[in-house]
């Protein structure tokens, strides 16, 4: 089955990396990633800036034109960017702006919320937010009035669950993903988001996997057939992410 991987990390030694938490990843360059897939039929996807690459864009402007084709960015920014540069990330193929509040990059929900509203008016971009989605509570009915908000890695925890569906029957999308990185079993989860909304999940590899207790494998892609059936599995593989990255089946 084709597969949009809507979540991966390219690490290359190359550019800037910036220690978290006392941690440096390993590389992992796009013919790193291209082998890790290789046994897949992987169409196009969605390189993701980590917390231990800051605020550095040449790593994935670099990543998208080796890439080529059908494949995107989510970036990390300042809320102060100038619209110019969003615009020149944009013309690069970065689709949105992600903030890591799990390790440690805590941002003030007023600048977040008032960037948030102006990368969507200025370029259609989305926000995206690493988080234990239990912490997000007090700032949930603000989050889903944003007009494009994604939450990584099924938000994390099993207490954040109810946060989650909360937000999902408000029109967030959800990034199926890391689930080595979850404290439940993936599969109920993914059939009642996909019940409340057809169009909230997105998958992807999350490789290569830094930090997670249990790397991605080929039988997450098998978890999410079985999970919620051939048809509604390839909505979750490849269109919604189409959908919400503005790309079509030709594009990628």
């Amino acid at each position: 089955m084709k597969l949009f991987d809507a979540h991966f990390h390219v690490i290359d030694p190359a550019f800037p990396l910036v220690a978290n938490q006392g941690f440096l990843p390993p590389a992992f360059r796009v013919e790193d990633y291209r082998h890790a897939v290789s046994a897949l039929e992987v169409v196009g996807g969605a390189v993701v800036s980590a917390s231990f690459q800051g605020f550095d864009q040449e790593y994935l402007r670099a990543a998208l034109r080796e890439l080529g084709a059908g494949f995107v960015g989510v970036t990390q920014l300042p809320p102060d960017t100038p619209d110019d540069a969003i615009l020149e990330l944009d013309a690069a193929g970065v689709r949105g702006v992600r903030f890591n509040l799990f390790r440690g990059m805590a941002e003030d929900f007023d600048r977040l919320e008032r960037f948030a509203r102006r990368i969507h008016a200025l370029a259609g971009w989305h926000v995206e937010l690493y988080a234990d989605a239990a912490t997000l509570e007090p700032v949930a009915p603000r989050l889903a009035a944003l007009p494009s908000v994604v939450i990584d890695h099924l938000g994390l925890t099993a207490r954040g669950l109810p946060v989650l569906e909360w937000l999902v029957e408000r029109g967030v999308r959800v990034k199926a993903t890391g689930f080595g990185r979850l404290d439940f079993e993936p599969a109920d989860v993914l059939r009642r988001l996909d019940e409340i909304d057809p169009h909230a999940l997105v998958f992807g590899t999350d490789l290569p996997s830094t930090r997670a207790p249990r790397p991605f494998t080929p039988a997450d892609v098998e978890l999410v057939v079985q999970a919620l059936g051939e048809r509604r599995a390839r909505a979750v593989l490849v269109e919604n992410a189409l959908r919400l990255y503005r790309l079509s089946m030709r594009d990628a």
